[in-house]
């Protein structure tokens, strides 16, 4: 899925981009003005995701917006999930965390930054855009519980 995220809805980046959904953060682009968050979303064809009632019934058009109500993550998770998002940890990540740029797999023999893990010893990602490595450490730990919350939630709700 193809989303932009308005300023309100930063706190989901990671998420969504740790289960490869393409995702811009209105933020990270300088985008202020819903006339320029609406022209990039029209322009890329994707999805707004907001808390602003105005900017989401503005972007009813292809591809259209989820319009978000709970200012906490978890709650906003659980909406995206009830809108069809999928929510799943990727086996392969394909999104940069930091910028949204294509990951690539470390070699094995590689050498990696102080802050990375070795390659031999677990599965390494690099962003060719902002050279960041990624791993599956304890970040990915939290966000798999939460998600693993998220849609426990889900699932007990359609029960009920």
């Amino acid at each position: 899925m193809r989303v932009l995220l308005d300023v309100m809805c930063g706190g989901l980046v990671a998420y969504l981009r740790m289960c490869n959904h393409d995702t811009v953060y209105a933020g990270e682009r300088g985008l202020e003005s819903d006339d320029a968050l609406l022209a990039l979303a029209r322009e890329e064809d994707r999805t707004v995701v907001t808390r602003d009632v105005d900017l989401a019934a503005r972007a009813v058009e292809s591809p259209g917006s989820i319009l978000l109500e709970a200012r906490d993550v978890e709650a906003q998770l659980e909406k995206l999930a009830a809108a069809g998002v999928e929510l799943e940890l990727a086996d392969e990540p394909q999104f940069c965390g930091r910028c949204n740029g294509a990951l690539e797999v470390v070699t094995r023999t590689a050498t990696t930054p102080e802050y990375a893990p070795d390659p031999d010893e677990i599965d390494v990602w690099r962003c060719h855009d902002c050279d960041q490595h990624f791993w599956r450490g304890s970040h990915w730990v939290r966000v798999a519980e939460t998600l693993s919350r998220v849609t426990a939630s889900g699932t007990d709700d359609s029960l009920t």
